[in-house]
């Protein structure tokens, strides 16, 4: 029996005795139901079990180990809700233990996704463990929650409102009827209060959560319970430490599986790979970084590899301030023109600036240094140093910003290009294949490109949050159908629709 089949009078029946107040008859038909149908009994555990651990929230309640003998006067009394949620757990366990072992009814249904061989779509899960080595999987729990886990991952269900996280990142949207779906990792654990959240466990350091709507209460194994609202992320560890910043694009959701999804059943990945495998071997390019080949795979810096825009390759991911990755090309020559292209998913944008590529020397008068970002108004930025703008130009803090805020595409794989040429003194962005603006700059030096980071540039103002894909330098300018081309073959959704 599924949730919405549990009629209203039952509903009430199930608050009342946990609250202490069914009268004797409607326990006895609480029982009878009970007995009869394994719906309701597993309706009445998950109400039981969610119950009891916010009557325990509520009450502040922690287990003692005092000694009463020694301690008469310190005894500690359960909160009147638990004593009945534990009664009721007993009642249970008497009534249906002799179905323990009978055929269940699924935890949770697999709608899509890069699946591990034995599953496709379709597919019901019980408590079977699972080990997801690349892409994506969307599932829905009995109960109506919408559950999101991406590569690599190992996981599995031990009831339709409990899913056990040894590593991965998750993402649930869970609706009233799922109130209380809770997410076990390695520190902890998060309790859904009717929200959005994600859940991220990674190979390495402190599982996190965080809240995009409503709230979880998250209750690390060896700390206190804590309620977490709207905007809140936290690691699960007992430091004061714990408070986080939200990145509520690290997270796959729901609403942007189906797309993803579509665009690599279209083949849409095969077209990706052959456009870079291209440009590889055009005489224009100074440098494609896409982490997958052995020459670019772990250049140096402190960041983490993580899953990029298609099911097994790779992105570099930032989290922390000084996260960053050096990265040197085009150190050779001065470079009239020159076209920076990147995949980028950023998390949240900081103020001031989100550094996408910032060569080294900036300080040191070289006129041309590149230094290509998102700044503090959530547009593109290609400041070279040395260049003024024309006189008429509106830019407001004097070097060439995008028109279009790239927030909008923000919790989505977006690309951005900057097209720079010195002969004609212009900068043209854009933005998923289109163009947006253009600069006219009174001087425009030569571009110098060499060492440069990606990422944190010098811990202070410019930092980086979120993953970089793909990353293409070329000497020359693309115009405009070449970048749409760039774009549309790249794309990893099957349509333009955010």
């Amino acid at each position: 029996m599924k949730a919405d089949l549990i009629d209203e009078a039952l509903e009430s029946a199930m608050h009342r005795y946990l609250d202490g107040t069914a009268d004797a008859d409607s326990v006895a038909n609480l029982n009878s139901r009970m007995r009869d149908d394994s719906g309701v009994r597993r309706h009445f555990s998950e109400l039981a079990n969610l119950d009891s651990a916010l009557a325990e929230l509520g009450a502040g309640w922690v287990p003692s180990t005092i000694n009463v003998r020694e301690n008469p006067a310190k005894v500690v009394t359960f909160p009147r809700r638990a004593w009945f949620a534990a009664a009721a757990c007993l009642v249970l366990a008497a009534i249906a233990g002799w179905s323990i072992f009978q055929t269940r009814q699924p935890f949770a249904t697999i709608a899509s996704g890069s699946l591990p061989d034995g599953l496709q779509e379709g597919s019901e899960l019980r408590d079977q463990p699972i080990e997801l080595l690349v892409g994506t999987v969307e599932m829905a729990t009995a109960k109506g929650a919408r559950v999101v886990i991406e590569a690599p991952a190992i996981f599995h269900f031990s009831s339709a409102q409990t899913l056990h996280l040894n590593k991965g990142r998750l993402a649930a949207d869970v609706p009233p009827s799922a109130k209380g779906f809770t997410v076990i990792t390695p520190s902890g654990s998060a309790v859904d209060l009717g929200t959005t959240f994600g859940v991220d466990v990674p190979l390495s350091g402190e599982p996190e959560i965080h809240v995009f709507k409503g709230e979880v209460i998250a209750h690390p194994s060896d700390g206190k319970r804590r309620s977490l609202r709207s905007g809140d992320a936290w690691s699960l560890n007992s430091e004061a430490s714990a408070t986080r910043e939200l990145r509520s694009s690290a997270f796959i959701r729901p609403d942007e599986i189906a797309s993803l999804h579509a665009a690599l059943a279209s083949g849409q990945q095969a077209r990706a790979e052959a456009c870079v495998a291209a440009w590889r071997n055009d005489s224009d390019l100074i440098a494609a970084l896409d982490f997958e080949s052995d020459a670019v795979s772990a250049p140096e810096g402190t960041y983490r590899m993580v899953q990029g825009r298609w099911p097994g390759s790779q992105a570099a991911e930032f989290i922390h301030v000084d996260d960053h990755m050096k990265f040197n090309a085009g150190a050779d020559r001065d470079w009239p023109q020159l076209t920076l292209a990147a995949w980028v998913r950023i998390d949240r944008l900081g103020a001031p600036y989100q550094s996408l590529l910032h060569t080294d020397g900036w300080t040191l008068e070289k006129p041309g240094q590149v230094h290509w970002m998102i700044n503090r108004n959530a547009t593109m930025r290609l400041a070279l140093r040395g260049n003024t703008l024309a006189s008429d130009a509106v830019d407001p803090d004097g070097y060439p910003d995008s028109l279009t805020p790239v927030l909008p595409e923000q919790g989505r794989w977006t690309h951005l290009a900057a097209v720079y040429d010195s002969d004609a003194a212009t900068v043209r962005f854009y933005l998923n294949g289109k163009f947006d603006k253009e600069t006219q700059q009174a001087v425009a030096h030569p571009a110098k490109l060499g060492p440069a980071q990606i990422g944190n540039w010098d811990q202070r103002d410019r930092k980086l949050s979120g993953r970089i894909d793909e990353l293409l330098l070329i000497g020359r300018i693309l115009n405009d159908a070449e970048m749409l081309e760039l774009f549309e073959s790249g794309n990893p959704y099957a349509s333009l629709a955010p």
